[in-house]
């Protein structure tokens, strides 16, 4: 019996982190996302005309 119920918290411990990282990972996506629109939206303000020094 206590084999049983070592697995299912064992089990439950596991879904647990699954749903954890799974939410980490998404926040981190919108993050990135986010970032990607904040980007473009600098980029779009670039007088025209000008470069982006890319070495630098």
């Amino acid at each position: 019996m206590d084999s049983i119920a070592s697995m299912a918290m064992s089990m439950k411990a596991a879904q647990f982190q699954v749903q954890y990282s799974t939410a980490v990972t998404k926040k981190v996506m919108d993050t990135a996302e986010l970032a990607g629109q904040e980007m473009v939206r600098m980029l779009e303000e670039l007088p025209k005309g000008q470069y982006i020094d890319t070495y630098a």
